[in-house]
């Protein structure tokens, strides 16, 4: 759809979105390397093709420096110059363990010593 456009508009919007994922917070961590992630969604995310190899594999996402994410990429395609990975499957994290009964709601914070 931008192929319609003047080439002068092209790349105007091109270097907003640029600069706009130099603002997110969002990034892939793959080992020591360090990707800018442009939108992520639950199925796939989208990073700039010009920056980032192809990936595949387990990839780490992180919001700052707050792990919230970790996916398995089996496609990446390019489209547009973004990368568009797929995941297969993809986990939030969480900062608390998973429980293995549910929590009672009115059920104590703590006890008091019996002495």
């Amino acid at each position: 759809m931008l192929e319609f456009l003047p080439q002068e508009l092209r790349e105007g919007f091109a270097l907003a979105q640029s600069r706009r994922a130099r603002r997110s917070r969002l990034r892939v961590q793959l080992g020591e390397a360090v990707f800018p992630v442009l939108s992520l969604s639950e199925e796939a995310m989208v990073l700039d093709a010009a920056k980032v190899p192809r990936l595949r594999g387990m990839v780490d996402v992180y919001d700052g420096a707050r792990h919230i994410l970790q996916g398995l990429i089996v496609a990446a395609q390019v489209e547009n110059g973004r990368l568009v990975c797929t995941f297969k499957r993809s986990n939030r994290v969480s900062e608390t363990p998973p429980l293995d009964y549910p929590r009672d709601e009115n059920a104590p914070s703590g006890y008091l010593p019996w002495r």
